[in-house]
């Protein structure tokens, strides 16, 4: 009992301090490591050389994983990225079989004490705090291992006979290897930690309970395993998140199918690099842990030398096997012409950020129509449901601007003439202004909402007038998005001032009549108000989407009049 607590002991130990060494360095690279996966994915060769760089930093290919569906997820990498950030993940992931490996092959306790040493210092000190974290993680990490490799001796369970018999009972044949290879699969989605499980074959193989060719079947088993964790982190995202995590799945399962149809020869052949006899009777634990770890680093390099050629036919699988839920496209957050790193050119990188603002903008406009369609819906279900998209458009213009003006602010940091200078700032006030237009729909559709809670009732008039508010906001927004698609020098900003004065003129002209009306009691006080902070709010909008046009044509508030008059 006490030598199987050491056991599982160790293992939860090894899992917290691969835990906190991952969390640490994330934290070290803060939101840096977005723009690292995107920045160095402009091909697929890139793309895998991020993941591995990436993954060995972290420590946890399951991290580098759900962080990448996380990403596709707010449409800051696109599926095809993601699935080469993924290839390389896995065979970032080898670093940590190897170096538990070498917490085998010598007294790894020798490192423990300095590197905790060191750590409470650091963390003590609070200004290189993350850096302690993270030495108490390998600390952890080290110390699990050389438990491990010790509690491995002490069990000894090849002069135990029930043992011995009992693993001699699987033949070395096919029907084994698949057997140890669902074991390992079943074993690490429980665990949800690969590095783990490797650590737990390892101990077997050392101590002689399991043959080398079982150990690599759990291996094997292990790799599809690990795959879980980002499915299970994308069950509730977008379709692409979901497109991401399946790739994952197909990369793992393709290359165990190959391997198994190759398995003996080249398990011998992984054997042969590290000096080892496959079907010997004895065998040094040294080697074989470098076997173990030799092995799953050829499968990863091999899988990812054969696969990196058809990540367009993976995406095309994926996008076969999931499809998009009922009205998702429409509702996903994606950006469609900026894509992970920058343009040489920065006026190229401008050209793009503009198409991107143009998009911003037709979104905004479906947001409002929506806002429109929520006052005209009786039924509940479907209230609740257009309500909650309309909250969701809410979330995506906060998304966009961040993203757009990230981008434009990494544009503006390159050598620009003092025209293209102009274009950033103006932009950067265009996101801004939309994103002002998103939240006006949503204090709209708040406004409706809290109509129909209270149930209030608008006469003929009062509809009349909200329908007039609705017909020129959105003509106003369909000639923003005129001017916002189009080239600047194309335009004028005429025919934006007059819907703007008509929006104006309008609000004015509703809020002497409802104060005639109250007097009158027409309607009640909620009535009142209700009505009229639809009408301010309406009016709000318009001054939002007369800005985004000033801040297009590069015009100025001070000189609209004289333009109209």
């Amino acid at each position: 009992m006490l030598i199987a607590l050491k056991l599982l002991g160790s293992i939860a130990l090894l899992i917290y301090g691969m835990k906190v060494m991952s969390e640490a360095l994330q934290k070290m690279a803060g939101p840096q490591l977005r723009h690292l996966l995107g920045a160095m994915t402009t091909n697929r060769f890139s793309g895998v050389a991020t993941g591995a760089l990436v993954t060995v930093a972290v420590q946890s290919s399951a991290a580098t994983t759900v962080m990448t569906v996380s990403f596709v997820n707010a449409a800051l990498l696109t599926l095809a990225q993601a699935i080469s950030i993924i290839m390389g993940a896995n065979i970032g992931t080898t670093l940590s079989a190897w170096i538990m490996s070498a917490g085998f092959s010598f007294n790894i306790a020798n490192l423990v004490w300095p590197a905790f040493l060191v750590g409470i210092i650091l963390i003590q000190q609070g200004k290189h705090r993350y850096v302690g974290d993270f030495l108490f993680g390998l600390s952890f990490l080290l110390f699990a291992l050389g438990m491990l490799k010790a509690t491995g001796v002490e069990m000894d369970l090849a002069s135990k006979p029930a043992v011995v018999d009992f693993f001699a009972s699987f033949k070395t044949n096919y029907g084994t290897i698949l057997l140890f290879l669902l074991i390992g699969t079943v074993l690490t989605a429980l665990v949800q930690s690969s590095a783990a499980l490797m650590a737990i074959t390892m101990v077997l193989c050392a101590t002689g309970a399991i043959t080398i060719f079982q150990g690599i079947a759990l291996v094997m088993g292990e790799n599809i395993g690990t795959t879980v964790t980002a499915n299970l982190a994308a069950m509730s995202a977008n379709t692409q998140a979901r497109r991401t995590a399946m790739a994952h799945l197909l990369f793992n399962v393709f290359g165990v199918c190959w391997v198994l149809v190759f398995f003996f020869p080249f398990v011998r052949m992984v054997c042969g690099i590290v000096g080892l006899d496959p079907t010997a009777p004895e065998q040094d634990p040294t080697r074989l842990s470098f076997a173990l770890a030799t092995f799953h680093t050829c499968f990863n390099v091999i899988n990812t030398a054969v696969l990196i050629w058809f990540i367009p036919q993976i995406e095309k699988i994926v996008c076969k096997i999931i499809q998009p839920r009922k009205s998702e496209d429409e509702d996903e957050f994606r950006l469609q012409y900026i894509r992970g790193g920058l343009m040489k050119t920065p006026e190229i990188s401008v050209l793009q950020a503009q198409k991107e603002i143009a998009l911003f903008g037709e979104r905004m406009q479906r947001m409002f129509r929506m806002v429109r369609d929520l006052d005209a819906t009786e039924d509940d279900a479907a209230y609740q449901k257009l309500f909650e998209r309309i909250t969701k458009y809410e979330e995506i213009s906060d998304n966009m601007e961040n993203e757009i003006g990230r981008y434009i602010g990494q544009v503006g940091d390159a050598h620009l003439s003092d025209e293209t200078k102009e274009k950033i700032r103006a932009m950067l006030r265009q996101i801004g202004e939309l994103e002002s237009i998103g939240d006006s729909c949503f204090n709209l559709a708040r406004i409706q909402r809290r109509k129909r809670e209270s149930e209030s009732k608008f006469t003929e008039n009062q509809l009349a007038g909200v329908i007039r508010m609705y017909d020129l906001v959105d003509e106003a927004l369909t000639q923003m998005n005129v001017l916002l698609a189009g080239r600047r020098d194309d335009h004028d900003i005429v025919a934006s001032e007059v819907l703007e004065e008509k929006i104006n003129a309008c609000r004015n002209e509703l809020k002497e009549k409802n104060i005639r009306d109250l007097d009158n009691h027409v309607y009640g006080y909620d009535a009142s108000t209700v009505y009229m902070d639809l009408i301010s709010e309406f009016e709000k909008t318009g001054d939002y989407i007369i800005n985004v046009v000033e801040a297009r044509l590069g015009a100025d508030r001070r000189d609209l009049h004289a333009i109209v008059k």
